[in-house]
């Protein structure tokens, strides 16, 4: 049942979407967060998907994440989502059980301290909490950001607490740094790149490798819906992570 509930029901939400208003810009990054908000009434339903594939040690390595997101705008200042449900599909040597598994549901807040046309740069305050069987998240993000023309240049500080395992008895620490550049070409289609970095602090006394990927983006907008892509290389050697991965977002505005 937990492999098609899923599945059923971003058919629905999709399905009861599509008589949408246009209210909002679509997301110029998919790895990146950015310091806007949605304007307060405004709601948004988002469809993530994330492919992982190829480790050095394992090349029939495959792993799908899917994200069902409902966001809202509450204030000029603050923006609040839910994560309906993640759940993944995972497969090759190094996985224990291959298949699909339920992984979690989260609420996710954002708020917006200052502007990043009209102020020196804009800033926005992130917080995320996750529940699941076998996992839970604490994740904190310092949006940097700043709007030069057509240009948008993003940073974000990344902060997480996990839990995972039965009785979420393993304790694990996470660090990155995102970083984005995109370039507005006209009001429906935007390009740039993303770089993502992560370190794990494993039961905040070990300290892990350093991942770094890179890679191209592009978003397209057209009346109530969008979609951005962006596919990613690892720029690093460590031989545990997929060497390539590729995110994409589809969104509807109502």
């Amino acid at each position: 049942m937990l492999q098609r509930h899923p599945l059923m029901l971003s058919t629905v939400l999709v399905i009861a979407l599509l008589p949408a208003v246009a209210l909002a810009d679509a997301r110029p990054f998919t790895f990146v967060y950015d310091s806007s908000v949605m304007a307060p009434g405004t709601v948004e339903y988002e469809q993530w998907a994330t492919w992982k594939t190829n480790k050095d040690t394992d090349s029939s390595f495959d792993r799908f994440d899917f994200r069902h997101e409902i966001e809202m705008g509450v204030t000029d200042s603050f923006q609040l989502a839910f994560y309906v449900s993640d759940w993944r599909y995972e497969d090759g040597a190094s996985v224990a059980d291959d298949g699909t598994s339920w992984r979690n549901v989260a609420v996710e807040g954002i708020y917006n301290l200052t502007n990043a046309v009209s102020d020196p740069f804009g800033s926005a305050l992130y917080g995320e909490i996750k529940i699941g069987d076998e996992l839970a998240v604490l994740e904190g993000k310092l949006i940097v950001d700043k709007q030069i023309g057509d240009w948008l240049i993003a940073w974000n500080g990344i902060i997480e607490v996990e839990w995972e395992g039965e009785n979420y008895v393993e304790d694990l620490g996470v660090f990155g740094n995102t970083f984005g550049v995109s370039y507005r070409f006209n009001p429906n289609l935007r390009a740039g790149a993303e770089l993502i970095h992560e370190i794990e602090y494993a039961d905040w006394s070990s300290w892990g490798d350093h991942v770094v990927y890179l890679g191209p983006n592009f978003s397209y907008q057209r009346g109530n819906w969008w979609f951005t892509v962006t596919p990613v290389f690892q720029i690093t050697d460590v031989d545990s992570e997929a060497n390539f991965m590729t995110r994409l977002l589809f969104g509807l505005f109502f």
